[in-house]
């Protein structure tokens, strides 16, 4: 089997998109890719089939809550989608696959096999489609409907909805933590857990042994607060005095001197799991699955978009504990991190995601599910003429 994976530049989306395409190319399949070549060479390695799209320069997006998803559409997924049509319409000339898996985000690679009468897969990388967490806001859902005739206008089809495959698409967490999905969906999302792989190595930085160790990770989406949370969060560990040490993932010359702390660019975040005694983060779906994949509690702090569905879906889980992103003065953050570091609630509550995890099934269940999904003759779709709705 043929498999063109299509999927935006971003690390929360490539990584587990890759640990997937690592079991089916291990089952013997033939995997290649479209996107930034840019970000997607150094992950994928030398050998990797890229049909590359360019890369354009992501716009910063802005506002919380409806203001935050129009800001999404917006500055990103309606002008990503016209930027990669051609590419990947040019990817599926030149792979000729017999399976398109989308990423929910790039809906270029939805449209275009849809377009061609191929099968897809997509795959939801993040819950915010999933929760439909504006159904009862009749105007944002209209403004939201916009926005996909405007992305199937592009593409010239009608009648296909790219966040949802009407094959398969694979959730990438479990109904333990997120719930069933309230999306009206042409069939059932496969809920599957976090796909964890391998990925390029990282240093691990010098760390201090014989103390409890404590991720910090605000994602890409913080912009200028960031520096300011990480500001705040250097002060908590020091009201901690000493009880546990952060590694906060950010430049070190952004972080503020402490005794408590190590900053790092970049760091191996599944290799350190096993180590760490909490995770403090922005609550993207990617960083909060990783921590319960391995029982780790967590102190989420959202910022927009799906955050604050997954900082919910947490405390709902008894699996950590929920601060403002913006607003939580130091002593706040170390008395949540407190909390989920003394009260064994928090680590019961992540023990039991994690077993809903392990039953999902995680990256072989979902090369699984890929495979059955191709394989069944009603699947294939014949080719679609421009503006033509499939009955």
């Amino acid at each position: 089997m043929r498999v063109l994976i299509a999927v935006p530049p971003l690390a929360g989306h490539l990584n587990p998109a890759s640990a997937l395409a690592a079991e089916l190319t291990r089952r013997g399949h033939q995997v290649s890719w479209v996107g930034s070549e840019a970000v997607l060479r150094p992950v994928l390695g030398p050998d990797a089939e890229v049909h590359p799209t360019g890369s354009r320069v992501l716009r910063d997006q802005s506002g919380h809550g409806a203001a935050a998803v129009a800001s999404l559409w917006e500055r990103f997924l309606v002008p990503y989608a016209k930027f990669t049509l051609p590419a990947v319409r040019r990817a599926v000339d030149s792979a000729r696959p017999d399976l398109v898996l989308a990423d929910q985000q790039m809906f270029a690679g939805a449209l275009v096999a849809h377009r061609a009468g191929l099968p897809w897969v997509g795959l939801a990388t993040t819950t915010m489609e999933l929760a439909r967490p504006f159904a009862a806001l009749p105007a944002v859902e209209a403004e939201l409907a916009r926005h996909l005739d405007t992305v199937r206008a592009m593409a010239g089809v009608t009648g296909v909805d790219p966040r949802f495959s009407p094959l398969l698409t694979l959730a990438l967490t479990s109904t333990a933590l997120s719930g069933p999905a309230r999306a009206a969906t042409p069939v059932p999302p496969a809920y599957v857990g976090p796909l964890l792989g391998a990925r390029p190595p990282l240093p691990v930085p010098p760390l201090p042994g014989g103390v409890p160790l404590v991720l910090v990770s605000t994602g890409t989406l913080a912009g200028g607060l960031a520096a300011d949370f990480t500001g705040r969060m250097v002060a908590a560990l020091g009201l901690l005095g000493g009880r546990v040490h952060g590694l906060l993932v950010a430049p070190p010359q952004t972080v503020p001197p402490g005794p408590y702390v190590t900053a790092a660019a970049r760091v191996p975040v599944l290799e350190l799991m096993p180590r760490l005694a909490a995770v403090v983060t922005h609550a993207g779906l990617n960083t909060v699955t990783e921590a319960l994949a391995h029982g780790v509690p967590l102190v989420v702090a959202p910022i927009r978009h799906d955050q604050p569905v997954n900082a919910a879906a947490v405390v709902a889980a008894g699996a950590g504990v929920r601060v403002s992103f913006a607003r939580a003065e130091p002593a706040r953050l170390a008395a949540a991190l407190a909390a989920v570091l003394d009260d064994p609630a928090p680590r019961a509550g992540a023990d039991r995601v994690r077993e809903s995890f392990r039953a999902a099934g995680g990256v072989p269940a979902a090369a699984d599910l890929v495979e059955v999904s191709v394989q069944r003759p009603s699947n294939r779709q014949e080719p679609l003429s421009p503006g033509t709705a499939r009955p």
